[in-house]
């Protein structure tokens, strides 16, 4: 990929969270408490983004267990959102999730001294989660259960309650393709990082709390997160 001349300056942290426990319900509504931040800075030169022959590839029509995920009009979205390697500014071991919630950015962290950037929509005001965790569970084209506190708001949400089974997969559903289940302690901190069909989100804090990828890009992070890895989500 083609190198620009972009150069920026990003700053870390490794925070601890509160979890609540539920093992198939969705993202959380309320924000955690956090600990005081260990604060880790160093410079990032991006390679910059894929050509338009690669963009086609990367985000066009796939069809993946059973569904045919539409292409992804890549030409609408800011292109620093696009899926592509960089400089890791983290400092973090390999195979770490870092999350840097006010660039909208998320990293996988490869050896070598390159991460994995996805561009991600967040969760707005009052509803965003951070701290450090574990990708504990993985799920291909998962159910979404609503928790009981988004229904108590959405009273509509109520079918897709727990004891109504929870939505089915499909290109509607919230989670999209993929969901990676963060926990915390053993417990279910109620947050993931998911797909979603709302490509135009990316890049905004629009959700309650998840991070969300387009499902191009949760299908390509899903297969390159090794088991367990530490996640690491900054505010």
């Amino acid at each position: 990929m083609p190198s620009s001349n972009s150069f920026s300056r990003r700053t870390f942290l490794s925070l601890s969270g509160v979890g609540a426990a539920s093992l198939l319900a969705s993202c959380a509504s309320t924000a955690r408490p956090v600990s005081s931040p260990v604060l880790r800075t160093q410079p990032i030169i991006e390679e910059g983004p894929a050509g338009s022959a690669e963009l086609d590839a990367m985000y066009g029509e796939i069809y993946d267990g059973g569904f045919v995920i539409p292409a992804v009009p890549y030409q609408k979205i800011d292109p620093r959102f696009y899926r592509q390697r960089v400089v890791d500014p983290t400092g973090q071991p390999p195979g770490t999730i870092v999350v840097d919630t006010p660039s909208r950015f998320l990293y996988l962290v490869e050896s070598g001294g390159t991460a994995m950037r996805y561009g991600v929509g967040i969760g707005r005001e009052g509803f965003a989660w951070q701290g450090t965790g574990v990708i504990q569970w993985r799920q291909k084209w998962p159910k979404w259960t609503p928790p009981d506190e988004m229904i108590g708001r959405q009273p509509e949400l109520a079918k897709y309650s727990a004891t109504n089974g929870g939505m089915p997969p499909g290109l509607k559903n919230p989670l999209g393709a993929r969901a990676l289940y963060i926990f915390q302690n053993g417990e279910d901190t109620l947050y993931r990082l998911h797909g979603s069909p709302e490509w135009n989100s990316i890049g905004k804090a629009v959700s309650s709390g998840c991070v969300r990828l387009m499902n191009q890009d949760i299908i390509d992070l899903y297969e390159r997160v090794p088991n367990k890895a530490r996640v690491l989500v900054w505010q």
